[in-house]
């Protein structure tokens, strides 16, 4: 078999293919997975608890499944993480805070994904690190500062910060994060790994702790866009325990992928000139966006330019709705009797949501609307939008804190990680981050897809021919420096 570092990175679906031709044994895989995590985690600071026991007797119990040639399907014997804003019976739910009492980190049930994937025989490894709460901008991490396996120097992005590193660094083999303003999309830009933000309601939030009930979404994050089909097949579908779950039938997005022989011929894509365009766009992302947009029209697509004058709008907006929703959650849940035990970047975040005056929380969901509204008129001449994940490569951990003491902090510290994400986070529609390139510095940088609700197959299809005809995804980050 192949050295554990060349495994260890394959993408889901070789790895599957090993697992099910009997070349590797699942028990392998979840072995090197957790010596891997072992080796670095001490400084990657990507997992928060790790249930290796019960992880192996899975994986021994899925060997004798595959010897006997009983295969649940794509993902039996692959292991995976997610983030520790999910319950899962055995394992405490943190939420990443000391905010929490011991005995309110019991999970009462288990997230419905996780079981959605452990009945498809992929073996859970843990809980991974995330902001507090799940929410961007902690300051002091209380289970370690997460590092980008590329520079350790370097910010790994919010808020499924571990999810996403993880994943980067060969940890495990995908993971489940959530995003509301981007927080699958950013780790996965970071890291320089896929991440789908689906529909909201494409996926069931069951079992997840989602205080901004309007924007919150789980979805996974893995090497490449066919392994985030395969992950995404397995978890959608309606759940009648999440009221806001879609009864849509889920397509076959796997089947989709293998049977897309035309490339990209016929389908119309739309650069988003105010976020591609925008003045703070780094020189180094614009030009791996530009060769990004090439490619893609060398593939047969038609490319275009689109103007969304108010998707700016989104990042005020988005802030001043969800995050509201969430200080309401907390206003009668720990933010008045354990003010101290937060995280300042948190509890600053909570006040002065809590402040927001119900007049302007109800204008500001106003013109939500009609800020969705325009991104959801331009699928009906385009077939998806694209701009880059983020605006700039990632930042050094002391420069992307979000300590905002002027208002010249405001357009480096919250609005740059925003702008290219937020839009479609309050459009609620499917956006997916793939690596398209490194910076000067080897950091990566990515490429993001965006179409109509339940458009998924489309941003499965753009992405994936993209990365038939690239190399970006099959480069890793060298972990020699960081094993202990």
């Amino acid at each position: 078999m192949a050295a554990e570092h060349d495994f260890l990175f394959f993408p889901l679906a070789k790895q599957a293919e090993l697992l099910h031709t009997k070349q590797l044994s699942p028990v392998e895989l979840v072995e090197a997975s957790i010596r891997r995590i072992e080796q670095t985690d001490k400084t990657l600071c990507a997992w928060i608890s790790v249930g290796a026991d019960q992880a192996i007797a899975a994986a021994r119990q899925t060997e004798g499944d595959i010897l006997k040639g009983h295969i649940r399907g794509p993902l039996h014997g692959i292991p995976f993480g997610v983030k520790d804003q999910m319950h899962a019976l055995g394992f405490k739910t943190t939420m990443g805070t000391r905010v929490l009492d011991e005995h309110e980190m019991q999970p009462p049930f288990t997230t419905t994904a996780i079981d959605r994937l452990t009945t498809a025989g992929a073996i859970f490894l843990g809980k991974q690190n995330l902001h507090e709460f799940g929410k961007g901008g902690t300051l002091n991490f209380p289970y370690g500062q997460p590092k980008n396996p590329w520079d350790i120097a370097y910010n790994a992005s919010s808020t499924s910060t571990g999810s996403g590193i993880a994943t980067a660094a060969g940890q495990c083999s995908f993971s489940l994060g959530e995003d509301t303003g981007g927080s699958i999309r950013g780790p996965a830009s970071c890291n320089g790994v896929c991440g789908m933000r689906p529909t909201h309601g494409r996926v069931s939030r069951h079992g997840g702790v989602m205080a901004a009930y309007t924007s919150d979404t789980i979805g996974p994050l893995a090497r490449t866009v066919l392994d985030l089909a395969s992950v995404l097949q397995v978890i959608a579908g309606h759940d009648p325990n999440d009221p806001l779950c879609s009864t849509r039938p889920v397509p076959n997005y796997r089947a989709e992928l293998h049977n897309a022989f035309e490339g990209l011929k016929g389908m119309k894509l739309a650069v988003v000139k105010e976020i591609a365009r925008f003045d703070g766009v780094h020189t180094e992302v614009s030009k791996a966006f530009e060769r990004a947009v090439d490619q893609l029209r060398d593939l047969g697509a038609e490319i275009h330019e689109v103007s969304l004058p108010w998707a700016k709008w989104a990042v005020p907006l988005q802030m001043l709705t969800a995050d509201a929703d969430v200080a309401a959650w907390f206003q009668g849940n720990y933010l008045k009797d354990r003010y101290e035990r937060f995280d300042q970047g948190t509890r600053t975040r909570l006040i002065a949501s809590s402040l927001i005056p119900a007049s302007v929380y109800s204008r500001a969901m106003r013109a939500r609307r009609l800020v969705r509204q325009q991104v959801l008129d331009a699928f009906n001449h385009f077939d998806a939008l694209l701009t880059p994940t983020n605006i700039t490569p990632p930042k050094k951990i002391e420069d992307s804190q979000e300590r905002v003491d002027s208002p010249e902090d405001m357009v480096p510290r919250l609005i740059q990680r925003r702008i290219s994400l937020y839009p479609f986070s309050l459009s609620n529609v499917p956006a997916m981050s793939i690596p398209m390139g490194f910076s000067e510095n080897g950091l990566p940088l990515a490429l993001q897809i965006a179409a109509r609700p339940f458009g998924e197959s489309t941003v499965f299809r753009v992405g994936h021919a993209y990365q038939m005809a690239t190399h970006w995804h099959e480069q890793h980050p060298d972990l020699k420096r960081i094993i202990s």
